[in-house]
């Protein structure tokens, strides 16, 4: 798991300040079936390679987040709001705890 973060250019105190801050993601998380995936959506949504990182650091919780029950439904969201995918990608990079809100519960209340 370290060795993979650094892959994704995560320096050592990167890695060490996101595991103090959410050891899950070191033993609760498969690199294959959770990781990877996210990833590969957060890349699919136009974040480049130096802003995936940077948003599994700001919230590693995002790599357990569900990404048919929580994560697609919240950029659908986002888009009928009106957002571009740029929009979007940016949301998501400068505010990833966004993606751990419910959509239900918290979001959709406050803009309705």
């Amino acid at each position: 798991m370290v060795q993979w973060l650094k892959g994704l250019s995560v320096d050592d105190s990167q890695v060490a300040k996101t595991i103090m801050k959410f050891p899950h993601l070191m033993g609760s998380y498969s690199l294959e079936e959770n990781l990877k995936p996210r990833v590969q959506w957060l890349r699919s949504l136009g974040l480049d390679d130096s802003q995936v990182p940077k948003t599994i650091m700001k919230f590693p919780q995002l790599m357990g987040c569900s990404l048919e029950e929580n994560l697609k439904p919240m950029v659908q969201w986002l888009k009928e709001l009106g957002m571009h995918d740029s929009q979007v990608a940016k949301t998501i990079t400068s505010f990833p705890q966004l993606m751990g809100c419910s959509l239900e519960e918290n979001l959709k209340p406050m803009v309705q």
